[in-house]
């Protein structure tokens, strides 16, 4: 490539978003814009009305993401005007499964004078887990029916997916769910606003819809069994689905024109956050256990062999990367989890300081051990209705003893999903971690070496999700054949890397295996502990 060629990256996260623009004859980042969501996580009261939400509910505002748009690539085309006239393609990445009810010609039917108080109109953000009841009654039909799309699923069906989250809206808002033309990816509805073309991509449809290339959706036999009257699985989300890497069109011409760029640049079709991540950090050979460390934790693992393995959050063919099958797995509570520390426990704190008195302490030395399920747990159990839980609490207990508990609890929790991994024949030799913490938390990163017994690298981006992104907006734009050659022509460097400490390793084997007998214990021989918890929470709070 001897001309100037750059691609922009737009990454919409959980509370902010932002653009990148990538040098695509360097693989540097030119430039970067974050904007902080105005509305943020919707999940005390409707905007609208000022009605209470119910427990576990977690929506978003359309005008968060536009605004993003709005803002955030003006903002890096300013930092880098002679870039304006050399972008040849845009991709974009979402936190899933975020989803929206739209009308058929893509506006957000929340956003109509006439459902602006319904709160089944509005976006759901992937964290919304008031599904799990309807996510358990698929698991217990599926399971009596012996469906083997749940295989490729870990076995069972999460309250974060697309059809928990669908059907939940047509129990609870029939007029809402008439209404809608679709119940849409807010991946696919973003490229939908920059394009004027309606295209759903196939990652999230493998991912979070149970769809596959070979099998299509999950019958209506099986939905109709666990709701009948829900016969018709594929009327909201469709069949046709883009593979990743294409090109869904052209920005519409006024869209252009606001953001000074040309007609002709190219929009990749949408993505998800965590697995752009996996182009973005460089990666592209399986053995590589990639994370995503953020509001929560998204594990990435690509591999040439399909193993249905139990408890993962899917396994699909060309899911991440064309030509291997690509793993899903996580921790549902991470940076918020920290974030609700100091705000419940540390006001005022931050942390930074926090850290620093935390790394102070050795390896079992706080006499603590945590569950780090404050927001159910992703994987390998699959249960939105589990809650945290720190135990050996004295006296003497102090608060940065606490937060490194937690710090530890995250770590324990990551060893679990890779042990899991391993137990299956699928072989693990490093970690690659981006994301937030990643960058901002060497003490965290440490951890995850000395648990796990694994080198940990950063990357050397500031931006991985923005990044992955941008690589398959130039692939969608003819700048590249494939990913793989956007990926060896501009692969980032490693920032800072950990290798384990045997010490700390020894140590932590011992707590360790505490943190797996509690594991074990509340979250399957006696799960009923945490679900009664929760529920008599939650009927006190509804009373």
């Amino acid at each position: 490539m001897t001309e100037p060629a750059y691609a922009l990256g737009v990454d919409f996260g959980t509370e902010s978003g932002r653009a990148l623009l990538l040098d695509l004859r360097t693989g540097q980042e030119a430039a970067v814009s974050e904007v902080a969501y105005a509305h943020g996580v919707i999940d005390r009261e409707l905007p609208s009305t000022g009605e209470q939400l119910p427990p576990d509910w977690a929506l978003q505002h359309s005008d968060d993401w536009i605004a993003v748009l709005d803002t955030a690539i003006p903002a890096v085309l300013e930092q880098v005007p002679q870039a304006r006239e050399a972008v040849v393609g845009l991709g974009v990445d979402f936190t899933s499964c975020t989803v929206l009810p739209v009308s058929a010609d893509g506006v957000a039917l929340f956003t109509q004078e006439r459902w602006r108080s319904r709160r089944h109109a509005w976006p759901k953000l992937w964290k919304h887990h008031a599904a799990q009841p309807i996510a358990d009654r698929l698991n217990e039909v599926a399971a009596a029916r012996g469906e083997a799309f749940l295989e490729r699923y870990g076995g069972r069906i999460s309250s974060e997916w697309y059809f928990p989250k669908l059907i939940e809206l047509w129990l609870e808002d029939r007029e809402v769910y008439d209404a809608c033309h679709g119940f849409i990816e807010a991946t696919d509805w973003i490229v939908w606003q920059l394009t004027g073309n309606e295209c759903r991509q196939s990652c999230t449809a493998g991912y979070k819809a149970m769809w596959s290339q070979e099998e299509g959706l999950p019958s209506a036999e099986f939905f109709e069994a666990a709701y009948p009257g829900f016969d018709r699985p594929a009327a909201k989300l469709g069949t046709e689905f883009a593979p990743l890497g294409t090109s869904a069109g052209t920005l519409r011409p006024a869209l252009a024109a606001r953001f000074g760029l040309p007609e002709s640049v190219a929009v990749a079709v949408g993505n998800v956050d965590s697995f752009v991540s996996v182009p973005g950090a460089g990666v592209e050979h399986p053995g590589t256990f990639v994370m995503v460390v953020g509001t929560s934790i998204c594990d990435l693992v690509i591999d040439p062999a399909e193993v249905r393995l139990p408890g993962i959050t899917g396994v699909v063919r060309d899911g991440i990367l064309p030509g291997l099958y690509g793993y899903e797995a996580g921790q549902a509570a991470v940076g918020d989890m920290l974030a609700w520390f100091i705000e419940t426990l540390a006001p005022g704190a931050e942390h930074a300081s926090l850290e620093r008195a935390a790394a102070a302490i050795g390896p079992g030395a706080s006499g603590l051990v945590a569950l780090d399920w404050w927001n159910g747990n992703r994987t390998i159990l699959a249960d939105a209705d589990l809650s945290g839980a720190l135990f050996g609490l004295t006296l003497q207990t102090t608060r940065e003893q606490i937060y490194r508990a937690l710090l530890e609890s995250i770590a324990f929790g990551n060893r679990r999903i890779i042990e899991n991994f391993e137990e299956h024949g699928l072989k693990l030799n490093e970690i690659v971690a981006c994301g937030g913490i990643a960058e901002k938390s060497p003490l965290t990163m440490q951890l995850l070496a000395d648990t796990s017994g694994l080198r940990v690298s950063v990357p050397d981006s500031t931006q991985v999700p923005a990044r992955g992104a941008a690589l398959f907006g130039a692939v969608a734009a003819g700048a590249f054949p494939d990913i793989g050659s956007a990926i060896a022509a501009t692969r980032p460097g490693i920032a800072r890397s950990y290798a384990p400490d045997a010490d700390a390793k020894a140590v932590y084997d011992r707590v360790y295996a505490i943190y797996r007998s509690l594991y074990e214990r509340l979250g399957r021989t006696e799960v009923e502990l945490l679900h009664e918890l929760k529920r008599i929470h939650t009927e006190r709070t509804m009373s």
